[in-house]
């Protein structure tokens, strides 16, 4: 299993319209083939930058995922809205106490 974290920094203005977007597509997202778990995080700080975290089968669940219609058409409406460009991580379990 891996993990996925996306920092994604928003204009102010187009917060509401992300959010639209992450209310609509999150469902699909996560019954993708391979998705175990997709959140959206919001940093305390700065209420334009938010996190997605979501865990995968493995990297090529995550890819498939990568190169489906439903991540080509989320992404191109998301991307405009940004302030910077979206940083990922694709991280290993390197440990955990559960």
């Amino acid at each position: 299993m891996i993990t996925r974290i996306v920092k994604l920094t928003f204009r102010t203005e187009n917060v509401s319209d992300f959010l639209e977007i992450y209310r609509e597509s999150n469902k699909y997202i996560s019954s993708f083939n391979g998705c175990r778990h997709l959140e959206l995080l919001t940093d305390k700080g700065n209420s334009c930058i938010f996190f997605t975290y979501s865990t995968w089968e493995s990297e090529r669940h995550l890819d498939n995922y990568r190169k489906s219609d439903l991540f080509i058409t989320t992404w191109e409406k998301t991307k405009v809205l940004f302030s910077e460009p979206a940083v990922a991580w694709t991280l290993n379990k390197e440990f955990s106490t559960n």
